[in-house]
C-alpha cells in the first residue's frame, strides 16, 4: 500500500524531495506546501498533486512529510504534524537548538511517530560502502570545501557544511566526545565561513574535520586510520580506496561504489521505516547529537574572537 506524502517548502531542495517522491512506486505525492503561492502552484503542476500555502491544512490528508522549510521553522512545523500523527522527515539541522529537538523527541515517542533527520552523506554509497571497512578508528580526518555560493549564509559553515562529516564522524566511533578545540573566522559574511575542528574521543580515536564555504573549488573527502590500514573517500567520485602493507610496500583495493543519488536512497529509506515502523538510521536522536557538537564547536569559535 503506498504511502501518502506531502512535502513541506518546496526551495532547492523540497523541490528534489517531491521530484522524487512523484517518482517512486511506493509514495503517492498528495500536496506540496510554500508560502510562496506562485512556487507551490508550479510544483504542483510539475509533478501532479495539489498546492497548499499552510502545512496545517494538508495533515489530514496523508500519511508522511518531509519538511524541508527555513531551520527556524522545523520546530513549529514538525511539532504541528507529530501532535496530528504524522511521520516526518526532517532536513538537517532538525532545530536551531537541543531543547527543540528533545521536544520533539518527546512528542514523537507519545504519539508512535517517526522522526528521521536528513543527513544526506549517510547515504552516499562510497560512505556506504567504507562504514562497511571500518572497525576501530584510531584517526579520521575529514574536508568539505565549497565555493562561495551565496546560499546557505544565513547560519555558519559549521551548521551548514561540518555537520554532515560530524554526523559520519560520530556514527564511525561510536563513542563520547571527550575533549574539542576548535578555530574559524567569519570573512565574507557575518557568520562563520571557515572552520576547523579537533575531537578527542574516550576510545583514543582523534578526528580532525575542516569546512569552508571559500574554496575556489568543492572538495569532499574523509579518511579513516585504523591498525593494519586506513580508508580514504571521495564523495564526489564514489571512490573508496583501502590502502594496506604487503610486504615493504603499501598496496591498495580501489571500490568503485555504485554512482546512485543519495536523496532518493534517503527518501526510500525514510519510506521503508514508515511502512515496517523501523527506527531510520538517523533518527532524531542522532540529529540531535550532531547538533549538539556542532553548536558547541561554534560557541568554541565564537568565543575565541
Amino acid at each position: 500500500m503506498s504511502v501518502k506524502i506531502g512535502v513541506i517548502g518546496v526551495g532547492y531542495l523540497g523541490q528534489h524531495h517531491a521530484r522524487i517522491y512523484s517518482e517512486l512506486e511506493e509514495t503517492e505525492l498528495i500536496a506540496v506546501v510554500d508560502i510562496d503561492e506562485k512556487r507551490a502552484d508550479a510544483f504542483a503542476v510539475k509533478y501532479g498533486c495539489e498546492a497548499y500555502y499552510n502545512h496545517k491544512n494538508i495533515l489530514s490528508k496523508i500519511d508522511a512529510l518531509s519538511i524541508a522549510t527555513p531551520t527556524t521553522t522545523h520546530y513549529e512545523i514538525a511539532f504541528d504534524c507529530l501532535r496530528a500523527g504524522k511521520d516526518v522527515l526532517i532536513e538537517k539541522p532538525i532545530t536551531v537548538n537541543i531543547e527543540e529537538a528533545s521536544d520533539l523527541i518527546t512528542e514523537s515517542e507519545k504519539k508512535g511517530c517517526i522522526i528521521q533527520v536528513g543527513h544526506l552523506e549517510r547515504y552516499n554509497p562510497a560512505v556506504m560502502a567504507a562504514s562497511e571497512m571500518v572497525k576501530e578508528p584510531m584517526f579520521i580526518e575529514s574536508e568539505r570545501m565549497s565555493p562561495f555560493l551565496g546560499r546557505g549564509i544565513d547560519v555558519d559553515v559549521t551548521l551548514d557544511l561540518m555537520i554532515h562529516d560530524v554526523d559520519i564522524i560520530l556514527s564511525l566511533t561510536s563513542s563520547p566526545v571527550k575533549d574539542i578545540r576548535a578555530v574559524g573566522a567569519k570573512v565574507l559574511t557575518d557568520k562563520v565561513d571557515v572552520a576547523k575542528t579537533w575531537l578527542e574521543f574516550e576510545n583514543g580515536c582523534i578526528a580532525l574535520i575542516t569546512a569552508s564555504r571559500l574554496s575556489p573549488e568543492k572538495r569532499r573527502w574523509l579518511k579513516v586510520f585504523q591498525k593494519d590500514s586506513y580508508i580514504s573517500v571521495d564523495y564526489q567520485r564514489c571512490e573508496v580506496r583501502r590502502y594496506f602493507r604487503s610486504g615493504e610496500s603499501i598496496s591498495f583495493d580501489v571500490i568503485q561504489a555504485e554512482n546512485k543519488e543519495p536523496l532518493k536512497e534517503e527518501l526510500k529509506d525514510f519510506i521503508r521505516c514508515v511502512q515496517e515502523r523501523k527506527r531510520p538510521m538517523v533518527s532524531a536522536r542522532e540529529g540531535r547529537d550532531a547538533l549538539k557538537l556542532v553548536l558547541e564547536i561554534t560557541r568554541m569559535i565564537k568565543n575565541e574572537k
